[in-house]
């Protein structure tokens, strides 16, 4: 076999995933309009990697990509960042730039860190959106003005949590079905960005968890608007999901 990496495979597929980024919650897409596209990029992705041969993925180039926070303190997407690089097979791990400004940097396949960065991207303004309209809620208006801090990083972190859960359990049906292929795509993918990434020699500390206080009133409507926002599996699968209003 003579085959080589097919760069015109993953510019068209990169070229679906701006197509889908052009419709954005800042273009007037709701957020589960938003996320049923991040659906579709990860059907296209499962899709992509099945069209590869073994040799095709082996010579592939892993690349970085970075998600801007613009922010020096952490931001909710940070409980969903992993959940986030695990659905697209990346490693991420956070920096700061010049300014102390956090960024998260998505490291992978070409296609996988697009994708990755589109999640980041749908999910952060997702709850951003929702939260608020938690604000406009009665649930909010009740609590005291000295309280309201802790009900918003509650609601936020009841939701990303929610997001994430819903990731992973999602990853693991789309694994499953692209294991049914014989091919073992996913632990070939892994074992192609680990070897490129531990020639990357980064010090990289784990962040230990702090635990936090919680108003779970927040949290639990946190956690209802993330269960109720759209995102698929793929590949021809369903969504559990109920629909708002429905």
């Amino acid at each position: 076999m003579n085959q080589t990496f097919n760069p015109g495979s993953l510019d068209k597929l990169k070229l679906r995933i701006q197509a889908l980024r052009a419709k954005t919650i800042a273009n007037g897409c709701t957020e589960d309009e938003a996320l049923s596209a991040a659906a579709k990029v990860a059907e296209l992705l499962d899709r992509h990697d099945l069209s590869l041969s073994d040799v095709e993925l082996r010579a592939s180039p892993c690349e970085r990509r970075v998600f801007e926070t613009h922010r020096k303190k952490r931001i909710p997407l940070d409980d969903c960042i992993g959940a986030i690089a695990h659905f697209c097979d990346c490693r991420v791990w956070r920096e700061k730039n010049a300014a102390g400004e956090n960024s998260y940097v998505f490291f992978g396949l070409g296609a996988d860190v697009e994708v990755a960065h589109y999640l980041a991207e749908l999910i952060d303004g997702a709850v951003r959106a929702e939260l608020g309209r938690f604000k406009t809620s009665v649930d909010y208006a009740r609590f005291r003005h000295q309280q309201r801090h802790l009900a918003n990083a509650s609601f936020a972190l009841g939701m990303v949590v929610s997001i994430a859960n819903r990731l992973v359990a999602i990853k693991a049906g789309r694994d499953q079905v692209n294991e049914g292929t014989g091919r073992g795509l996913v632990v070939l993918k892994t074992s192609v960005v680990d070897a490129e990434f531990d020639k990357l020699d980064l010090n990289l500390r784990n962040r230990r968890s702090s635990g936090r206080m919680v108003s779970m009133t927040a949290y639990e409507a946190g956690g209802a608007a993330g269960a109720s926002l759209a995102i698929n599996p793929g590949l021809g699968g369903k969504s559990g999901t109920t629909p708002k209003g429905g």
